[in-house]
């Protein structure tokens, strides 16, 4: 790596040179830094806006999963099998699929060796366990920090061979043509004051976006706080999007952000809602279900059915997510109640026995097993886990005293940037991996997004020390520095001009719409208006966004970034919809022509379902600068290359060309 400084026009500005910069300081960016190394490509650096923010060492679940090939038991697969699974997620390209089958072992094993304390039996078998959309037991987890354990070991083995992490960097701009990587710009955060040192130029031939999901759109999010996402940098620099429709959304509490699932629901804990000042507290479930035992093994169903899945809106668990959705949007706060059992009203504040009979076979069968047909849902939780009630406590919410507050969250883009097999971009030296790629479709088994992070990030490696090596393009470096310098210090100036600071203001406004009308529940009325809206308020912010001094531009060039990305996703929404998208996966679409499940629920829930297997097409969008333009194809398929071992290990030996 080359350091040296530079003057473009009026700005002074430091430059590194190098072959590869990868942005992103969670498993997936580790990952690529770690095995760029191992193959050989040194020149390569890493940028974060923060090595302890984003979602990968700052989320997880009751029982935080990876998915891979099934390494235990006599239980029948292969990877064809694996490979098969994923891509019946639809709208899954089937190479992208072979790829992450045929690579979740070394990812998988790779982890084991940095540390990983995945769990085994005595004979060495990694055990594991079936997960949602699974048809084998290809799942396993270290617990509920699956995902920070795998980054923490990453860290320490990037840490170990001395690669650069330019911590504090936001990436404000790929340097691109539209065609060719030429680098990144950078702002240094901790410099912001100083004009002289604000801005920093990566001149690098490859650049891996490791960004994680674009969380910030939402403000009814899951992700944690540190975690904003920067897709609309990528789909400025000229990277397509691909199935940016498809979303996952489920119930998770508010403070702290954390998925309420497993454990948490199988315990039947209380749904109670308030107005916003506390009074009013009501089980507002009751209102709807007449029948005890459907309300509390629909409550129980929601562990393992986490995320909302507009099948299992009329006949299944997903109307829970429902019904707490309206509580929302009436303007109530809702809760989990771990003190009291549900449906005991009549027996007072200190609740009642609850009677298991009411309950499903599956449900009952289950609890009966887990020896928890006792007590209250604080005394069912110790019992069953008692590191879910620990993780609470660790954050200052003992569930023993008071409800825990809880709210339908965007917790997962199965979509992104558009990849091919080695996860490259359109933009030739762009590669995306983790949640920044769309290797998923509208379903994934349960903890595949994890191997899938390891997966990108290791064909993109491979490929970068293969066959891109060298420097970057002289002219597209050149000419998009230039170009982006101007287009910062516009955005700049006026910001500059006056010190009523507005931009939490004004990023408030734009998540709580994008929670209102772009999550699990949309209609095409309610998409229209606020792509109006999202059009005027990035068109108009130039003028319309005030910081108070230049310390504050990383919030204005991440209100920049979002509002991008929110008009790109909502398009591609409404376009979904032009094309006679119809409800599938974990979004709703009103539809007047459809199905009422419930006459007990508005009319914005008449929908029509996705026939089983859908259209199979795959939506890919591109901005131009100025519009989206939309591309629609079929998936690939899984490649049927020829396996027979003496013909592949002959032109492997005589080539080495897999690429």
């Amino acid at each position: 790596m080359k350091e040296r400084r530079i003057r473009v026009g009026d700005v002074s500005l430091r430059e590194y040179q190098l072959n590869t910069v990868v942005v992103g300081t969670g498993a997936a960016g580790y990952n690529c830094a770690d095995r760029l190394y191992s193959y050989g490509q040194k020149d390569i650096a890493i940028v974060t806006e923060g090595i302890n923010r984003g979602t990968s060492r700052n989320t997880g679940s009751d029982k935080q999963t990876y998915y891979k090939l099934t390494l235990s038991g006599n239980d029948s697969d292969s990877v064809r099998e694996m490979a098969q699974t994923l891509f019946e997620g639809q709208c899954v390209d089937g190479d992208i699929a072979l790829c992450e089958a045929a690579l979740s072992v070394q990812g998988f094993l790779h982890l084991v060796e940095l540390g990983v304390p995945f769990p085994r039996n005595r004979w060495g078998e990694y055990i594991g366990y079936k997960t949602d959309h699974d048809p084998r037991r290809r799942a396993t987890s270290v617990g509920p920090y699956t995902s920070r354990m795998m980054t923490e070991c990453l860290q320490k083995s990037v840490e170990s061979k001395d690669i650069p992490v330019f911590d504090g960097f936001l990436a404000v701009a790929i340097l691109s043509d539209g065609e060719t990587c030429g680098g990144l710009l950078c702002l240094d955060c901790k410099n912001a004051e100083n004009p002289e040192d604000r801005y920093v130029a990566f001149k690098c031939k490859n650049v891996v976006w490791a960004t994680g999901g674009p969380a910030g759109m939402y403000r009814d999010s899951v992700y944690p706080l540190g975690h904003l996402g920067a897709t609309g940098t990528a789909f400025a620099a000229g990277a397509r999007g691909k199935n940016l429709t498809e979303w996952q959304y489920g119930l998770a509490s508010v403070r702290p952000r954390w998925n309420v699932s497993g454990t948490y629901m199988q315990v039947l804990p209380r749904f109670i809602s308030t107005e916003s000042d506390g009074s009013d507290e009501r089980e507002f479930l009751n209102d709807f279900f007449s029948d005890k035992g459907q309300l509390l093994t629909n409550v129980f169903l929601k562990g393992y059915q986490w995320p909302f899945d507009v099948r299992k809106v009329e006949k299944g668990s997903s109307i829970i997510d429902i019904l707490v959705y309206l509580e929302q949007k009436k303007g109530r706060k809702v809760y989990l109640d771990f003190r009291t059992n549900p449906c005991c009203e009549e027996a007072g504040p200190s609740g009642g026995e609850l009677d298991f009979c009411l309950l499903s076979e599956e449900a009952c069968d289950y609890l009966n097993r887990a020896g928890a047909c006792f007590g209250t849902p604080i005394e069912r939780l110790r019992h069953m886990n008692q590191p879910a009630v620990d993780f609470y406590l660790d954050k200052g919410v003992d569930l023993s005293r008071e409800p825990l507050e809880i709210a339908l969250c965007a917790q997962h883009n199965n979509g992104g940037l558009a990849i091919d097999a080695w996860w490259q971009t359109n933009v030739k030296g762009l590669f995306a991996a983790g949640e920044a790629a769309a290797s998923h479709g509208v379903y994934r088994p349960g903890g595949s997004a994890l191997n899938a992070g390891q997966v990108g990030s290791t064909r993109a490696a491979q490929y970068i020390a293969a066959r891109r090596q060298g420097d970057a393009d002289e002219i597209v470096y050149e000419n998009s520095l230039k170009k982006t310098l101007q287009e910062c210090r516009q955005l700049e100036a006026p910001a500059e001009a006056n010190s009523a600071y507005n931009i939490q203001r004004l990023w408030d406004e734009a998540a709580m719409d994008m929670s209102t009308f772009g999550a699990a529940i949309r209609s095409c009325q309610g998409i229209q208006g606020l792509l109006q809206r999202v059009r005027q308020r990035r068109t108009e912010l130039p003028e319309t966004a005030r910081i108070a001094s230049p310390s504050q531009l990383p919030q204005l060039f991440r209100l920049r970034d979002m509002l991008l990305c929110q008009q790109v996703y909502l398009e591609a929404m409404l376009n979904y919809l032009t094309e006679g998208g119809d409800s599938r996966g974990s979004a709703l679409y009103t539809n007047p022509a459809g199905i009422h499940p419930h006459g007990q629920l508005p009319e914005e829930f008449t929908y029509r379902l996705e026939q089983e297997g859908g259209s199979g097409r795959i939506q890919e969008v591109l901005w131009n600068g100025q519009d989206c333009e939309f591309f629609w194809r079929s998936p690939r398929p899984i490649p049927e290359d020829d396996d027979f071992f003496e013909n592949v290990w002959r032109e492997y030996r005589q080539t080495g060309n897999v690429y």
